[in-house]
């Protein structure tokens, strides 16, 4: 049985919000594997300006399709994200860093994902890793695997916990069974175009949720255009988290600490240099005590 879960909109970046569109987390699910966060946005001409701002107890994945945003942050990493390129960044006990579109980016369209670190690596210091991943190609369908391993090919990057990331394009009218990690929980986010995984029709944007125990994963593209998703895979994370703002703890108390650290520049979180503006202040903390999902 597949679990479907459709995305809200949400505002992403100030006054000037670009729209996204998040299926993690979800009010019916919170991780799949380590993955907590998941947003979808574009394509669409719009200009990303994320200015500087913290993270704990996390990963991020950037995966674009169209576009290019320069990236920089604390540990002194300036680096391009190109569509097909992975850039991964450790925030560990607590980096900053910033997000801007470059000025020949037309049109934006990407993926911007985090993973959770589990509780015995959520201080590791802060790191930032780029990696380009070659396609593979299998009967009816092209992939470039980003983090774990699929179709016999493994990314050298390595994470905290197992997990599986990859680009997927399944040919028009193709039918594909993957076979997959049965300890794994697997989830597919459509970029483009409709995919049918087992018995749920998924479009775009719409998570499909499938729990372990399934050797294979069984896809079909009834239609006559290519269709593109991401695959996302990981053992049951097996840990709650709190997650807020930009924090992801472990208690109430967690977040109120790494709020007030970097409001209070005691350097946990670094400084970005190179931006041309001020960074962000974390928004007041919610009224009701944070309670651990997951």
């Amino acid at each position: 049985m597949i679990q479907v879960l459709t995305p809200r909109e949400v505002p992403l970046g100030g006054p000037r919000a670009m729209k996204v569109r998040r299926t993690l987390p979800h009010k019916d699910r919170s991780l799949i594997g380590a993955w907590c966060f998941a947003d979808h946005y574009g394509p669409e001409r719009s200009r990303m300006d994320v200015a500087p701002h913290p993270h704990t107890g996390l990963q991020t994945v950037s995966w674009l399709f169209s576009g290019e945003i320069e990236h920089r942050d604390s540990v002194g990493s300036h680096a391009m994200v190109r569509p097909g390129e992975l850039n991964l960044m450790t925030a560990g006990h607590g980096i900053s860093h910033s997000e801007v579109s470059t000025p020949q980016t037309d049109i934006l369209h990407g993926m911007q994902l985090w993973v959770a670190l589990p509780a015995v690596s959520r201080f590791v210091a802060p790191t930032f890793e780029h990696y380009v991943p070659a396609p593979v190609s299998a009967p009816g369908l092209t992939a470039r695997v980003f983090l774990g391993t699929v179709l016999g090919e493994t990314s050298p990057v390595s994470t905290y916990t197992p997990l599986l990331g990859a680009e997927m394009v399944l040919d028009a009218g193709a039918r594909v069974t993957l076979e997959v990690d049965p300890t794994f929980e697997h989830g597919i986010i459509v970029d483009r175009g409709s995919v049918t995984l087992a018995d749920a029709e998924l479009g775009a944007a719409e998570l499909g949720y499938a729990e372990p125990g399934e050797h294979e994963l069984h896809l079909h593209n009834s239609t006559q255009d290519p269709v593109r998703f991401l695959l996302l895979g990981g053992p049951p994370f097996g840990e709650q988290i709190v997650m807020w703002w930009n924090f992801v703890g472990r208690s109430h108390e967690d977040v109120v600490e790494y709020r007030a650290a970097y409001e209070s520049e005691n350097g946990q979180f670094g400084t970005v240099e190179g931006y041309p503006g001020p960074r962000l202040h974390a928004p007041e903390l919610p009224n009701a005590r944070m309670k651990p999902r997951g």
